[in-house]
């Protein structure tokens, strides 16, 4: 697989996201099948691995540091603060978005201990803080870097106005923000940002949650405690309609010469060089597939095709329900009604 750069690392074209081995999409896999998906992925040359705090509330970090620990030469470490667990006077764990510096600088003392390393090689801002001006937020983390327990800073869901004033602040490696084929907010401003900023894309979600590599057609399956079912886009009126768009999809697939979840990947890295999509799977089989998406190439007739197939205007439903579009700052497309 070929590399691309991130700030000072240079990576495999495809990385990994490790959130679905802890969070997010109902009952995580046991701790033995997260610990064959992260060294299979290493065997396979994944250079990129991502996580976060708020994965598992900590459980993530946690598997990927001991398990990746007597590797850790070998790949570039992600993880993302800002946005973790903290216990309310009941003692539960619920999800806070916190930017002030010192919020900052425990998450990040939290995580370097939970990842069982002495230094994080890229790492995000997880959510802007809007109560906190963007520049105080990444100043704090500019000073972990000066610490040496940073090597280079990225944030997460920000518009390319908001990456303008961090950026000003200290040099920002990378933007992580979801992207793919059904969700295309990026091309609006901050792909294009990142690109004369010299700045990284990073796209998670790159298979749009499932839908992409024709593994979901029945969203009743969905666990409850599933986040799709707080997405407009997988509720039961607009998935029935964005599952017409998956013959179609399939057909080019097969035209391509490569699965569905092939087919999303290559898209993503033949529309610009500067994009670094992590998908993330529980299945050592799906990671492999995955993988050999960086060897497909699409031509330009079928690439366009593609591009006017799955888009902004023919996918139905917002990406996010209201309370979690309020508290991202990307520039949004308009969801079609």
């Amino acid at each position: 697989m070929h590399n691309r750069t991130i700030g000072p690392f240079e990576v495999t074209a495809i990385g990994l996201g490790c959130m679905n081995l802890s969070h997010a999409y109902g009952t995580p896999p046991s701790p033995e099948q997260g610990e064959r998906l992260l060294l299979a992925a290493l065997d396979a040359g994944v250079t990129l691995f991502d996580t976060a705090a708020l994965y598992g509330f900590g459980a993530n970090e946690t598997l990927v540091g001991r398990v990746l620990k007597p590797h850790r030469r070998r790949f570039t470490l992600a993880s993302k603060g800002g946005m973790a667990g903290v216990p309310g006077e009941d003692g539960v764990l619920r999800r806070v978005i916190d930017g002030r510096p010192e919020a900052i600088r425990r998450n990040c003392e939290d995580s370097l201990r939970r990842l069982q390393t002495d230094v994080i090689d890229l790492y995000y801002l997880h959510r802007w803080d809007k109560r906190v001006p963007i520049e105080e937020s990444v100043g704090a983390m500019s000073r972990l870097v000066e610490q040496g327990k940073v090597r280079a800073l990225g944030l997460s869901e920000v518009s390319a106005a908001t990456l303008r004033k961090a950026h000003a602040v200290h040099p920002i490696a990378a933007v992580q923000t979801e992207y793919s084929l059904w969700t295309r907010n990026p091309e609006i401003a901050v792909l294009d940002a990142c690109r004369e900023l010299g700045a990284a894309f990073v796209a998670f979600s790159p298979m749009a949650r499932a839908f992409l590599c024709d593994a979901l057609h029945d969203v009743s399956t969905l666990e409850a405690k599933d986040i799709r079912r707080t997405m407009p886009r997988f509720d039961p009126q607009h998935y029935a309609r964005n599952l017409q768009l998956l013959p179609g999809y399939k057909a080019l697939a097969a035209e391509a010469g490569c699965t569905p979840a092939q087919l999303a990947l290559a898209w993503l890295l033949q529309k610009a060089p500067h994009i670094v999509p992590i998908p993330g799977t529980t299945n050592v089989a799906h990671l492999h597939e995955d993988l050999a998406a960086a060897d497909v190439r699409l031509d330009a007739g079928l690439f366009a095709r593609l591009e006017a197939h799955i888009n902004q205007q023919t996918v139905s439903g917002h990406r996010y329900g209201a309370q979690a579009r309020s508290e991202v700052d990307t520039e949004e497309f308009a969801a079609p009604a």
